[in-house]
């Protein structure tokens, strides 16, 4: 009788463990992209985006299980349940909304291109007709470029970092992308030396760049799961750490409503 007592006992002492263990959230994240997420040299991921996520989780009673992919593959991933949310510099756009939801804007981010300071190109589409632009391929940058740059070679890539490799290198004129992941990825380093930002923020055209970045849901999650994170990155703008985390990577501020 006591060992069945006891019996009884631990597993409902294991039922309640279980119930009283955080959620685990499975976040797919593109790294490499500093400061927004990356692989530090002690092996661990850091930057903004870790650190939201771990606000939105702490703030959701639940636990962050980082998944890295490349950023073309969130989406599918995404979408056969291997993830549960995209935390990716991901803009909320029309196109994408037809296949996954959004939660509100975390950030907003202008777009830019980057070329040789002295490379003496206009841009604009006849400025850079038949000249070689890299892009990360997925990513909205490939779909503006194919739409306002048709008459410009496009390269796609599997992550920023090889365009930017191939931009040093002269394989390339040209990179569109992120001016946040552009300055801290490449500028601020001595292999972007004689680099700069040139035209104007492409990031504005909302027709193409949507509403901001957003965490990527499924479309049938967005009642449950998206109400809880929009309700918590709603609380961290009260209550100052989406602010705070800002501050701590960026001199200019990126989260502010529009």
């Amino acid at each position: 009788m006591r060992r069945r007592a006891a019996l009884t006992a631990a597993l409902a002492f294991a039922s309640a463990a279980r119930a009283q263990a955080p959620q685990r959230l499975r976040i797919g994240f593109a790294v490499g992209y500093a400061p927004f997420s990356e692989i530090g040299t002690d092996g661990q991921l850091k930057g903004f985006e870790i650190d939201v996520a771990d606000a939105l989780c702490r703030h959701m009673g639940m636990q962050v299980t980082p998944v890295i992919l490349d950023f073309d593959g969130l989406i599918p991933a995404l979408q056969s349940r291997k993830i549960d949310a995209i935390l990716a510099s991901m803009s909320i756009t029309p196109q994408r909304q037809q296949l996954i939801a959004f939660s509100s804007p975390y950030y907003f981010s202008p777009v830019r291109m980057v070329m040789r300071s002295n490379a003496g190109l206009t841009v604009s589409a006849q400025g850079l007709k038949g000249r070689r632009i890299g892009v990360e391929r997925g990513t909205i940058h490939e779909r503006f470029l194919a739409e306002q740059f048709k008459g410009s070679q496009v390269l796609r890539y599997a992550t920023q970092d090889q365009v930017f490799l191939d931009l040093k290198a002269g394989r390339l004129d040209a990179t569109l992308v992120d001016a946040v992941i552009a300055q801290f990825g490449f500028l601020n380093h001595a292999e972007g030396r004689g680099f700069g930002f040139h035209g104007p923020d492409f990031g504005r055209d909302e027709r193409h760049y949507g509403k901001g970045i957003g965490v990527g849901l499924r479309k049938e999650d967005a009642p449950t799961l998206g109400k809880r994170v929009d309700d918590a990155l709603a609380a961290l703008r009260r209550n100052g750490t989406l602010k705070a985390l800002n501050d701590r990577y960026f001199s200019f501020d990126l989260v502010s409503q529009r």
